[in-house]
């Protein structure tokens, strides 16, 4: 496949899915709760029915992030699109950097992809992951920002590593709940 430039990618956020509450051990080994696991498997059949399976998964590598991709990777894999071929698996990224990043630190991640990925899921965490999609796209993000298991769907028309604040119209968003 060529990079036209022209040719259209598309980044789909994603908070984390419903965590339990802190206790007494380090945040970022925080598990997901059973509603959690229900909800992230439910945005990979989100996704699956769309046809938006990533080529890229770049995945804060806290625990509740981790637990989220493989219960979205289920979901994806558990509700194939009518008629589609069988794709292949993506290339996952579990980045330090991703857990209580900034927005221009996520986009610096989005930023590094290969020119080849069509679609490219980020999986982290609030402010960070709503703050970039506002910073993508100012006029349609959520001023609430993204609830657990939100989703939210960027259109770039770049090259990843051009990717600039305003350029990545949100296309579709959606509330996974299992």
């Amino acid at each position: 496949m060529t990079d036209g430039g022209a040719e259209t990618r598309t980044l789909v956020l994603l908070r984390h899915a419903k965590a339990e509450q802190s206790g007494a051990g380090p945040d970022v080994e925080r598990r997901l709760t059973a509603r959690g696991h229900a909800d992230a498997a439910a945005a990979g059949v989100w996704l699956a029915r769309r046809v938006l399976p990533p080529d890229v998964v770049i995945c804060s590598a806290a625990r509740r992030t981790r637990q989220t991709w493989h219960d979205v990777a289920l979901g994806l894999a558990g509700c194939p699109p009518e008629d589609a071929p069988a794709g292949t698996a993506p290339v996952v990224r579990y980045a330090a950097a991703a857990y209580e990043a900034h927005p221009d630190d996520l986009l610096d991640l989005v930023r590094t992809v290969e020119p080849e990925a069509r679609t490219v899921l980020l999986v982290a965490h609030n402010p960070g992951i709503s703050l970039l999609s506002a910073l993508l796209d100012p006029e349609r993000a959520d001023r609430e920002g993204l609830r657990t298991t939100d989703l939210v769907v960027h259109r770039v028309a770049t090259p990843w590593a051009a990717l600039t604040p305003g350029d990545a119209p949100i296309v579709d968003r959606h509330t996974a709940r299992g």
